[in-house]
């Protein structure tokens, strides 16, 4: 899943307008345009499509946490430079205040099972023996539960 993707589905799944959408940016510390946002969100065979980097996604799930959690004490977190999709799945995590057994039962939202030794893989730091890298299909699918849960009019 790209980073567009992501954002697309993101957007969707808590059905966030333009102008929520460049608050979350703004916790984040990005100003950013309706024009910007618009082009991030054009299907990739568009000729407007601009490819959002991972820093500026970086942005966008810190502003998330912010907006869903409220800002923090002390200095703000950087962006990560390089994303990857355990790095967006934590901080899903961490924006929706979830624990392993609510990940889990939106995952099965989503038909899509998998266990808790399995999902703690994915929180583990990358030099630990049992780390596990995220697949698009997992963290598709815990997007999917996501909109499940918290979209009024979704309908699957």
């Amino acid at each position: 899943m790209t980073n567009n993707q992501t954002l697309r589905r993101l957007r969707y799944a808590f059905d966030f307008n333009d102008s929520t959408m460049i608050k979350i940016f703004a916790h984040g510390g990005l100003e950013v345009s309706r024009a910007q946002i618009s082009d991030w969100l054009k299907k990739d065979d568009d000729a407007a499509f601009v490819a959002i980097a991972d820093p500026e996604l970086a942005i966008f799930l810190n502003g998330l946490i912010i907006e869903k959690r409220g800002r923090k004490d002390g200095p703000q977190p950087e962006p990560e430079q390089k994303l990857n999709h355990n790095i967006v799945f934590r901080k899903l995590k961490i924006a929706l205040d979830l624990k392993d057994e609510d990940i889990l039962a939106l995952l099965l939202l989503s038909d899509f099972r998998l266990s808790k030794h399995e999902l703690s893989a994915f929180f583990r730091r990358p030099d630990h023996h049992h780390f596990r890298a995220c697949q698009d299909q997992v963290l598709r699918n815990f997007i999917k539960g996501v909109q499940l849960k918290f979209r009024q009019d979704s309908e699957d």
